[in-house]
């Protein structure tokens, strides 16, 4: 393994030792990510480095920009620590715009690619930013700001973050077609510059129905103000007042996690078909999906929306938000119903339906997607490194 390790610091000098590249290697490929360190996203960088690190490592010197090399050794990966990157926002811009530059000016990359949806100030000969974050077209409310500041003021921030350099990049990534539509309407980017990635499932876990005596709701998320806990809490309280059926609603909150979730317990503890059961393992949240009757999914605004993939799997019923994500991530399936994510009565009675058993499922077909299209890392490095599909700014 390369265990070649150098630190960057603000305000000084660089010192970087130069890669060596062996005469069957067409070049660098630089993945910058270091603004990782946990969750999915930290799962993503590991994802990409052990793909190339497989794959292309022998024409590639391969060379990961992180926060801290412990959290993602991989063989046949070169790393260049930034310690500070997590420290302030400060750090973060002054290594994206300023500190980027003169490495990449050193590294002169055949390809960057930058995992964390900021565009870098760098030189190379394939530019991309994969921009995961779709707060910047998230509408947000004071009632954010009081519970949440830094969504609110992230969904400000954004809009110019996605703006600076964005068209400097050969390649803009994003994961749906909606959020594709977004970056030309705002933006304005060509289309055939805008690839969609569509996460890989080929490893999801296949989940098998267990019984459960009383019917089951379950909501796995972490309690941010656009995830809209409340309205399951609303159409819960109308619903235990109509029917007599017993069922369970669970949550993944318990009022400790941060200012919004305790409102919600505060509110609605009262409930008694609400549980509230806290935040859970990927491990646990899997064994839930088994044992659940049917999925809740409220959320405006999700990148992808998991738990929509993961459910699938079940072949159980979901109720989702009406938004595009959701009908873009739940693609072909037939027992789904959506609904306005403002709309606790219409929630209320689609929950009764069910409860009844007489609901007619709206069902979903998945839309065709535009290309350039990825279902995988390999079809997306195969669009990024293609020289017949890149034009140089």
């Amino acid at each position: 393994m390369d265990k070649r390790i150098v630190r960057f610091m603000p305000r000084k000098t660089i010192k970087l030792k130069t890669l060596n590249i062996n005469s069957n290697q067409k070049g660098i490929i630089v993945v910058s990510a270091v603004n990782f360190f946990e969750g999915g996203p930290l799962s993503v960088l590991k994802d990409c480095l052990n793909f190339l690190s497989q794959n292309y490592s022998d024409n590639y010197k391969i060379v990961a920009l992180v926060h801290d090399i412990k959290l993602v050794e991989i063989p046949k990966i070169s790393f260049i620590e930034f310690k500070k990157a997590r420290k302030s926002y400060f750090h973060r811009l002054y290594y994206e715009y300023y500190q980027f530059k003169i490495l990449s000016k050193k590294l002169k990359p055949q390809l960057w690619l930058s995992l964390h949806d900021i565009t870098p100030n760098i030189e190379a000969k394939i530019r991309s930013v994969y921009c995961h974050n779709p707060a910047a077209f998230y509408k947000s409310s004071f009632r954010d700001l009081f519970f949440q500041p830094t969504i609110y003021f992230f969904s400000l921030l954004y809009k110019w973050l996605y703006r600076i350099n964005i068209k400097k990049n050969n390649f803009v990534i994003v994961q749906q077609s909606w959020m594709k539509g977004k970056f030309i309407k705002h933006f304005k980017i060509q289309a055939e510059k805008i690839v969609i990635a569509v996460p890989d499932s080929k490893e999801m876990p296949i989940l098998h129905e267990e019984k459960n005596d009383v019917y089951t709701f379950f909501y796995p998320a972490f309690p941010r103000v656009f995830k809209n806990f409340e309205i399951i809490c609303k159409a819960v309280s109308i619903l235990e007042k109509k029917i007599k059926i017993p069922f369970n609603v669970l949550l993944t909150i318990n009022g400790t996690e941060n200012k919004y979730a305790k409102s919600i317990i505060k509110k609605y503890r009262k409930i008694k078909n609400l549980q509230f059961i806290g935040l859970l393992s990927r491990e646990q949240v899997f064994s839930y999906y088994s044992t659940a009757n049917c999925l809740l999914f409220p959320s405006k605004l999700e990148t992808w929306g998991l738990p929509l993939s993961e459910f699938k799997t079940t072949k159980k019923p979901i109720l989702a938000a009406d938004l595009d994500y959701a009908h873009e991530t739940i693609g072909n399936y037939e027992k789904v119903s959506f609904f306005n994510p403002e709309n606790a009565n219409f929630l209320a009675i689609l929950m009764e339906n069910i409860l009844k058993n007489n609901i007619e499922f709206q069902g979903n077909i998945q839309s065709k997607l535009s290309h350039p299209l990825a279902v995988n890392w390999e079809e997306l490095f195969e669009i990024l490194l293609s020289k017949e599909k890149f034009q140089v700014y």
